[in-house]
């Protein structure tokens, strides 16, 4: 009798594992190039830009887990905005350091090279200067460890970010593009020049 119920819970187990595991395998979903959406057990073509996956038990499989609960909130109530420029140095460096440490998803803005982003720093603070934290509506000027670190924790911000945490911004804002150089066409002609000096 007791073999009888040692092979059944055996057996029970050999079938329930694969049932387990086949439902935890992963799905992907996208449009192939006709605009068909497509679920597969395998990853897309390398062409597809755009996917999601899916547990098929339940949860989703994501590269790096989401952002923890409290930063989600403090982001809506109070969005994170880093002005600074390329050459700011030391300071905005520290700053962005600062905020990357904390797990702060920000939004990086120059306002050497966007009109608009000098425009809302001369609102927020009066002048046009880098590097400026605007928090919400409540801005910082300068970099001071202590102030900026206040000011997020007042926000709602944690402190740390957590282990395996998506890096909010883990590289500085790329250098600004110079504006193209005029065509031969734009040019004033030739015979119009003034005459060279001797």
């Amino acid at each position: 009798m007791f073999a009888k119920r040692v092979f059944i819970g055996v057996a029970a187990a050999l079938v329930a594992v694969p049932t387990f595991l086949a439902a935890q395998q992963t799905i992907y979903k996208w449009v192939d190039k006709d605009g068909k959406t497509v679920f597969s057990d395998t990853p897309p073509p390398k062409e597809i830009t755009t996917s999601t996956q899916q547990r098929a038990g339940g949860g989703f499989a994501t590269a790096s887990p989401q952002l923890p609960y409290a930063t989600q909130i403090a982001m809506d109530r109070y969005p994170v905005t880093f002005y600074a420029s390329g050459t700011c140095g030391p300071s905005c460096d520290q700053a962005r350091a600062l905020l990357t440490k904390r797990g702060i998803p920000f939004a990086e803005r120059d306002p050497g090279t966007d009109p608009a982003a000098g425009e809302e720093v001369k609102k927020a603070i009066g002048t046009v200067m880098v590097p400026v934290l605007l928090i919400g509506e409540m801005p910082q000027k300068g970099f001071n460890e202590a102030a900026w670190t206040s000011a997020l924790d007042n926000a709602g911000y944690p402190r740390t970010a957590l282990p395996n945490q998506p890096n909010p911004r883990a590289t500085p804002p790329p250098a600004p593009k110079k504006a193209p150089e005029p065509a031969a066409a734009d040019a004033p002609a030739a015979d119009a020049a003034e005459p060279a000096k001797q």
